[in-house]
C-alpha cells in the first residue's frame, strides 16, 4: 500500500482504467495510457495487472466487489429474516447497478463498437457468477433454510436472476425486490 492514499497499485491502475473507460472508451486504454495516468511505468502496469483481458477482468471483479458489500451489508442489517435480507439486497445491488456509470457503457456498448467488456458480464461470466453465488451462500447459510438439497439451484436462480435485472431492469428497484422477495417467501415456506 501506498503511504498517502491508501491504496495499493494495482487498486490505483483499475481505478484509472475504469475512469479512461468512462472517458474514452475501453478500446482507447492502452497500457501505456494507463501507466501515464497512474504515474507508474508501463512494466509496472503488466506487472500489476497482466495482459488487457486480465485488466477488464479486474475492472469487472472490482465493480462486483462494490455489488456484494452492498449485499453483506443487507443480510448483517436482517440477521433473523432472511426474505427481507434477500429484499434489501436485491434492492440495494439494483439501485447501485441503476448509477453505475461504468455497468451503463458495458452493457449499452455506448462508444460505437467497443463491447469487448461485456462478455464478461454475459457469456463469459463464470467467474462472477461463482464469486456471486458463494457470498450470497454463505449468507444464506447462517438461517434456518427447509431447502435441503434444493438451496445451491436456489441461489444459482436468485443470482442470475438479480444479475439479469441489473444488465435489463424491468421495474424501480424496490418493485424488482418486493417481487423477488415474495417469490422467496413462498419457496422457503416449503
Amino acid at each position: 500500500m501506498t503511504a498517502t492514499t491508501g491504496t495499493t497499485t494495482r487498486q490505483r491502475i483499475v481505478a484509472s482504467a475504469v475512469e479512461l473507460t468512462l472517458a474514452h472508451g475501453w478500446s482507447q486504454v492502452t497500457m501505456g495510457r494507463l501507466a501515464e495516468a497512474v504515474g507508474v511505468s508501463r512494466q509496472t502496469v503488466y506487472n500489476e495487472i497482466g495482459g488487457k483481458p486480465a485488466l477488464a477482468e479486474a475492472m469487472i471483479l472490482a465493480e462486483l466487489e462494490r455489488f456484494l458489500s452492498v449485499v453483506t451489508d443487507a443480510f448483517d442489517a436482517h440477521p433473523d429474516d432472511l426474505v427481507a435480507a434477500i429484499e434489501a439486497a436485491t434492492t440495494g445491488v439494483l439501485r447501485l447497478a441503476r448509477g453505475n456509470d461504468l455497468l451503463k457503457a458495458v452493457v449499452s456498448a455506448t462508444h460505437g463498437a467497443d463491447t469487448e467488456l461485456l462478455p464478461l458480464l454475459t457469456t463469459h461470466a463464470e467467474s462472477l457468477l461463482e464469486t456471486a453465488k458463494t457470498v450470497v451462500a454463505e449468507r444464506v447459510r447462517t438461517y434456518d433454510v427447509p431447502l435441503d438439497d434444493h438451496l445451491d439451484p436456489a441461489i444459482d436462480m436468485v443470482v442470475r436472476v438479480v444479475l439479469s435485472h441489473v444488465m435489463q431492469p424491468s421495474a424501480a428497484p424496490e418493485e424488482t425486490a418486493a417481487d423477488l422477495a415474495f417469490l422467496a417467501s413462498r419457496v422457503l415456506r416449503g
